[in-house]
């Protein structure tokens, strides 16, 4: 099972309402379906993906998020999530908005590129990290955003968006004291439930 799941599974409200922006292969919304009750939609392009979530019962739309979510009304859903993809798509202010104008709220998850072994690799070898979180080396990766969690707070806070909860977690989604204290440095990935700031 994804390690982040049940983080997610705590803090959705069973029987809640989603709309999952690249939902792979639907593992998310199909978990969430059976323990919580919810219903909803994912989002993804690639179309065996795609194949996979409608065999695991997902109603699932084939689109490219970077598009937009102009087809959903405001508030069409309680929650919009996007699980490790913001640093991917090309305008990820635009859709932070965007989710939270489809939303009541959002859930992002995300690596952080702050972590210290990242650091460690661009000081001492002068290269682009390659880590258990972030695999892939930077010609074949999809991220085209690196970012650290200061990153992300200063643009929610220009952006007006409230952060209602976080979790910074390894990269087993297990907390620790360093990642409590030294989030920014020690945390390997990261969990924000956001709000718009008019709405607190």
């Amino acid at each position: 099972m994804r390690a982040d799941l049940n983080t997610l599974e705590r803090w959705i409200q069973p029987e809640s309402s989603i709309l999952d922006l690249g939902c792979g292969d639907g593992t998310l919304l199909a978990h969430l379906q059976k323990q919580s009750g919810i219903r909803g939609y994912g989002i993804e392009i690639n179309i065996h993906k795609v194949i996979k979530s409608i065999e695991a019962g997902i109603n699932v739309i084939q689109t490219d998020i970077a598009t937009g979510l102009s087809n959903f009304r405001d508030g069409s859903f309680d929650y919009v999530i996007m699980t490790h993809t913001l640093q991917a798509v090309h305008h990820p202010d635009k859709l932070l908005k965007e989710m939270l104008r489809v939303g009541r709220k959002s859930i992002v998850t995300f690596p952080n590129f702050g972590h210290w072994r990242c650091r460690l690799q661009i000081a001492l070898l002068g290269q682009m990290p390659v880590t258990r979180h972030l695999p892939e080396t930077w010609y074949e990766t999809s991220n085209i955003h690196n970012f650290t969690l200061k990153d992300f707070e200063k643009l929610c806070s220009s952006l007006d968006i409230a952060i209602t909860r976080k979790t910074v977690v390894d990269y087993a989604h297990k907390g620790g004291v360093l990642c409590r204290l030294f989030p920014n440095t020690f945390g390997e990935l990261a969990i924000y439930e956001l709000v718009p700031s008019s709405s607190i």
